[in-house]
């Protein structure tokens, strides 16, 4: 079943679940984590306290949301606001809320690959800031990236919050930063959230709960395609584990195979094997410092206009233009 060439595929999941489980070694792609499930679950960790991340980017936007406000809506000129991997929009309701109440003119558009996401967050934004111009775009990244050069006319604002940049190898985050820099024009900015290198034990605390909530998280994928492709994975045969190199400031999650075993994946017609303690790669979470980050625009053609820090540098918003 393994070797059919001649498999079809109904979605771009499915393809890239069947390239996953018959690489060597196997992977599977981060952003099927997200589902109603993983939604909920990313929620979930984002206020647990060894998650950092989420603590730092609230600060810097509360801490310097009249500073942001001024670089946005420069000489009061209206603007539209991009986000990729929108979420719940916790975050950006600091400066959503701000920009209403300075009567700052702009139109709020969340990008998200969870169209549940996108759902609740327009449902939560009618409810608590009603005079929002809001429009919903549901996609990957690199799909609705082509489309933000194709707008109204306004000055662009691309928001990247969350360090949602470091699910990136390096090569892979400068064809994302060129594809951004050609989705803008002269006068537009990209604000983007780069988490910092830091004491390694923090970083491995922080993708490897206690309350195993990050275990449960990933696991899902492997959830989804039992219930999506009709697969029998047991998830108590896989153990989480997380990993840092604090050298190059990657930190890689897997699922590994607590034994031999053979799973079915019914709409794929695929057995996949898997030996024990062989691994499934799931995430990469890159951390940065102030001359990669310098390096990385410099090789996308962008320029640092700006930054933004908490009190402790474990995080930095940085503003680029073209």
């Amino acid at each position: 079943m393994q070797d059919n060439e001649a498999t079809t595929f109904t979605s771009t999941f499915e393809q890239e679940v069947h390239e996953g489980l018959t690489a060597h070694p196997k992977h599977l792609s981060s952003k099927y984590f997200y589902d109603e499930v993983g939604d909920k679950l990313f929620q979930d960790i984002m206020a647990m306290p060894e998650y950092y991340l989420t603590d730092c980017e609230f600060n810097i936007l509360e801490e310097n949301k009249a500073e942001i406000a001024e670089l946005f809506g420069k000489n009061g000129v209206p603007f539209s606001l991009f986000e990729l991997g929108a979420g719940d929009g916790k975050k950006t309701k600091i400066l959503l809320h701000h920009f209403i109440e300075k009567n700052i003119p702009f139109d709020y558009r969340p990008i998200d690959i969870s169209q549940n996401a996108l759902d609740q967050l327009e449902k939560s934004l009618k409810e608590e800031i009603p005079q929002i111009e809001i429009n919903t775009l549901q996609g990957t990244y690199f799909d609705t990236l082509r489309d933000i050069g194709n707008t109204n006319g306004r000055r662009k604002i691309i928001l990247f919050l969350g360090s949602n940049i470091g699910n990136l190898l390096h090569p892979q985050a400068v064809d994302f930063l060129k594809n951004m820099r050609d989705s803008i024009n002269e006068g537009d900015l990209i604000f983007m959230g780069f988490d910092q290198k830091k004491n390694p034990q923090t970083i491995l605390n922080a993708y490897n709960d206690k309350a195993g909530i990050t275990e449960a998280f990933n696991k899902n994928i492997l959830a989804r395609i039992n219930k999506e492709m009709g697969a029998d994975f047991d998830l108590d045969k896989f153990l989480h584990w997380e990993v840092y190199d604090p050298e190059t400031g990657t930190a890689k999650s897997y699922l590994v195979s607590k034994e031999e075993q053979e799973i079915l994946i019914e709409s794929l017609e695929l057995k996949v094997r898997l030996k024990p303690w062989e691994t499934i790669h799931t995430e990469i979470s890159q951390k940065y410092d102030d001359a990669v980050v310098a390096w990385l625009a410099r090789k996308a053609g962008l320029k640092i206009l700006t930054e933004f820090t908490d009190s402790e540098k474990n995080y930095k918003n940085y503003v680029f233009k073209k």
